[in-house]
């Protein structure tokens, strides 16, 4: 079996790529895998080094949007999974067009590549920002998409097309939605990085507004552990909410970060609040859980505080993405 992982030197494509080349997902133990990545600022070849020398890896450096080269690489392979995304939402609403480009365009330039591969399975790896905010119960895969944020537009509209592709040509793709993911080798312009490698250096952490959006946390071993499952198992054309279960504010995060980190409220620096601030995001993940038998098993006390010493014992990995951070 062959697997093609679009993505794949970004935090969360890698973690999916060492775990499965270590033999860690049993239904794709003897798979080979390639990596295809255009590395832009959040892609690293460094996330991948442990694997570097794996039998039966390969890594083409590539961008989704450029077909010749997908024409040339595609065929052959059995399951592709999208992790390729800008991702980053102050990003976005910054400058929106890499958003639209790699998260709406960039998948219907793959899934056509897809067609013409005659790849049998696309996994499309998306985002609970598709749904926007919640003041009630958890989104299921039926609601209404309202996204705000550049970022999640763009992956809505990524998704829909992997829609109609199902529907118009018959491909078989299935759709992952999760919550927000932490973990190592993750890129420190986001959230839990930042603070924690801002708090090992002494300096203050910058906390939106008043703290009281809301978040679920899952980590990514977690994540990728049902990415295999939906791979392997999914319905064709369905989509799977994945959750971690644990909903905390911007401010209970902080508090348990800061704990973590030897430090107190005097390190805390509030800033202006992020435009279109969705305030609270929750998915009910009582399908995945059903049909495949997922549940989150890394708790999030357990989970930050080796998230934490990740960080402080690998200085070396984000000293220098810190400092180069655009």
């Amino acid at each position: 079996m062959r697997l093609f992982v679009t993505g794949g030197a970004g935090f969360i494509g890698s973690h999916f790529v060492r775990t499965l080349i270590s033999g860690g997902y049993e239904p794709f133990r003897d798979a080979e895998v390639t990596v295809y990545d255009k590395l832009t600022y959040a892609g690293n070849l460094a996330n991948l080094a442990p694997v570097a020398e794996a039998p039966g890896y390969t890594f083409i450096q590539g961008d989704i949007l450029d077909t010749p080269v997908l024409d040339t690489v595609l065929p052959g392979h059995d399951l592709v999974v999208n992790f390729a995304a800008e991702s980053h939402v102050d990003r976005s609403i910054v400058g929106a067009a890499d958003f639209v480009m790699t998260n709406a365009v960039g998948v219907q330039t793959l899934l056509d590549a897809c067609l013409r591969a005659g790849i049998p399975r696309v996994l499309q790896v998306s985002t609970d920002e598709v749904y926007g905010s919640t003041e009630g119960a958890g989104f299921v895969e039926t609601d209404l998409l309202e996204p705000s944020s550049p970022y999640s537009a763009a992956k809505a509209g990524g998704d829909l097309i992997a829609r109609a592709y199902v529907v118009t040509h018959g491909l078989d793709v299935v759709i992952t939605r999760c919550t927000n993911n932490y973990g190592p080798f993750q890129y420190p312009e986001k959230v839990i990085p930042l603070f924690v490698t801002n708090l090992i250096d002494g300096l203050p952490v910058p906390l939106y507004g008043d703290g009281g959006n809301v978040r679920d946390w899952l980590h990514v071993d977690d994540h990728c552990r049902a990415i295999a499952m939906v791979l392997e198992g999914g319905r064709a054309g369905e989509i799977y909410n994945i959750s971690g279960g644990v909903g905390l504010s911007n401010r209970e995060l902080t508090e348990r970060l800061l704990a973590g980190c030897g430090a107190d409220w005097s390190s805390v620096q509030y800033v202006e609040d992020r435009k279109g601030h969705d305030r609270r995001y929750a998915l009910d993940d009582t399908k995945i859980r059903a049909e495949l038998g997922y549940k989150p098993q890394i708790g999030i006390d357990e989970g930050l505080a080796a998230t934490i010493a990740w960080y402080r014992e690998n200085e070396q990995w984000w000293r220098p993405l810190k400092s180069s951070t655009p």
